[in-house]
């Protein structure tokens, strides 16, 4: 797929300098783009860059590139996003034929300009989401210097994560996650990529710092994450695992089947409809879990999860920028159907905080958490409100210690590291409020938040064109020089400044880091 996507950026810029015509041919068909000469960006968009993952093809390693001439392709509307576990089925803008990436250039850009690349994976839990959300205007009109804006869709929910031992005999584990990579480097100058995402798009960048043990194919050159969680990651030999892969079969009308194989012959022949449905009645199911389907262990693409990785060094050396928000943990709780892991509910209980973060993290042990809410969050920090507590808890062990650890690992190995603490009380302080400085569109803020959604912009678009998070009218963003991710930069609107991470908040972190192997497999 890399040989393909690589030329097919190059063919972009080089169409541009000998006349706008926006059309671009590859060995596999000719791409038509949309050039906007108001706002000076070409758009290439629903470009297919693998077979349909349909069939024979489910849960199998995507197939790059399509073997399939496609012809004359007008690329200028969006592909199928990727199917939510949260559907019934195939919507007007969603289908099971969904790997489709979408490549925004500068309209003055020559062949010549060898620009850097940014690619999003975006956020969703890995069962949501979609490239619709992430439109490039603010990205690339934001920049302090030219560049190439990517997004993408990959396989979500069952139809990308879906594990076990009958999928590791017949197909490929984390099928999502190698959509990822087959993509992650078609850039413009091929040694100047950049890989960046939120949320469920920032453990993916997480991911591929560590592939393969860290080894690095050269792939991307630098890494960025907002929000980056540490997911639940067993093996795929995992009761757990094991347990989801059984109750999605049945579902799919294939647990009748003695004989691994045979089940998964069964769920390739499976309409689109039913998989997808087979999907939501387990969510269903799990009344007390947030996103179960998700990227696990497998050996191979993952052999160690995030906390031992960086711990051990075996991560990929490139420069990195990662943060948080400071109510991560904000809501969360309140979205399950189960009132006893819901917080939101009057008579919650310690049980109840248990419930929702065990929901989480399947082999959380009593134990641990007497520890932590004893001596690390007492119900009397909180004003006696287990939501607080939860929230707090649920916030910093899945986002905040995350980016903090991957920071100070990069930093004790010499790179440079750079630490963000987005706290915003009017667009607000929860998961992804930050993300509208980027993607909404021409809103414009009040004064203070135009101001520092300006020099965000130029802050994350400079780390990709320099590796040095820098921004015009704005504070000097300093690498962290200590193994907590300190300093990182306050992003607060009409105060931005250099702050250490509190020692209270270390010693958090330190406590759910030193429960690596009972939270994460």
């Amino acid at each position: 797929m890399l040989p393909v996507l690589l030329p097919f950026l190059l063919a972009c810029v080089t169409s541009v300098e000998a006349a706008a015509l926006s059309t671009v041919t590859l060995d596999y068909g000719t791409f038509t783009g949309l050039t906007n000469t108001t706002n000076g960006i070409i758009y290439f968009q629903g470009i297919r860059y693998a077979d349909p993952p349909v069939g024979e093809l489910r849960w199998r390693a995507p197939v790059s590139p399509p073997s399939t001439h496609l012809g004359n392709v007008n690329a200028t509307a969006l592909g199928f996003a990727c199917i939510a576990t949260t559907q019934k089925g195939s919507g007007t803008t969603t289908d099971e034929d969904c790997l489709f990436g979408n490549v925004y250039i500068p309209i003055a850009t020559t062949a010549r300009s060898k620009l850097p690349v940014m690619v999003y994976f975006h956020g969703g839990g890995f069962e949501t989401g979609r490239t619709r959300d992430a439109p490039p205007e603010n990205i690339l009109l934001g920049s302090a210097k030219p560049l190439i804006f990517i997004t993408f869709e990959y396989r979500l929910g069952q139809f990308g994560f879906l594990a076990g031992t009958p999928v590791h005999q017949s197909g490929q584990l984390n099928a999502g996650l190698l959509d990822q990579k087959y993509i992650s480097k078609f850039g413009g100058n091929p040694s100047q990529v950049t890989i960046w995402g939120q949320s469920a798009g920032a453990a993916s960048t997480m991911f591929h710092l560590i592939a393969e043990g860290g080894k690095d194919q050269h792939l991307f050159h630098r890494a960025m994450g907002d929000s980056p969680p540490l997911v639940y990651l067993p093996h795929y030999t995992d009761a757990f695992i094991e347990d989801l892969f059984t109750q999605f079969a049945g579902l799919a009308g294939c647990g009748h089947i003695d004989n691994g194989s045979a089940t998964m012959a069964c769920l390739r022949a499976a309409p689109t409809n039913t998989i997808a449905t087979a999907g939501r009645n387990t969510l269903a199911n799990l009344t007390s879990s947030l996103y179960p389907f998700g990227p696990i262990t497998d050996g191979s693409f993952i052999r160690q999860r995030p906390i031992e990785a960086f711990r051990n060094g075996n991560f990929i050396r490139v420069p990195v920028m990662f943060g948080s928000n400071t109510d991560e943990g904000a809501n969360w709780s309140a979205t399950l159907d189960n009132p006893l892991a819901n917080t939101s509910f009057p008579n919650a209980t310690e049980a109840t905080v248990y419930n929702f973060l065990a929901g989480q993290y399947n082999t959380l042990t009593q134990a641990s958490f007497q520890t932590a809410i004893t001596r690390f969050y007492p119900l009397s920090d909180y004003n006696g409100s287990f939501s607080l507590q939860g929230q707090q808890m649920y916030g910093e062990m899945r986002y905040i210690c995350t980016a903090i650890m991957i920071i100070g690992a990069a930093q004790d190995a010499g790179l440079k590291a750079y630490q963000y603490h987005w706290d915003n009380p009017t667009l607000g302080s929860t998961h992804a409020d930050e993300l509208a400085v980027f993607f909404n569109g021409d809103e414009v803020f009040d004064p203070d938040d135009e101001a520092l959604a300006i020099a965000m912009r130029q802050f994350w678009t400079s780390f990709v064109i320099s590796g040095v998070p820098t921004a015009n009218s704005s504070i000097s963003w300093q690498a962290s020089s200590n193994s907590a991710g300190g300093p990182r930069i306050l992003l607060h609107p009409g105060s931005m400044a250099m702050e250490e991470v509190p020692q209270a908040l270390r010693a958090r972190c330190a406590f759910w880091n030193g429960l690596a192997s009972e939270i994460a497999t």
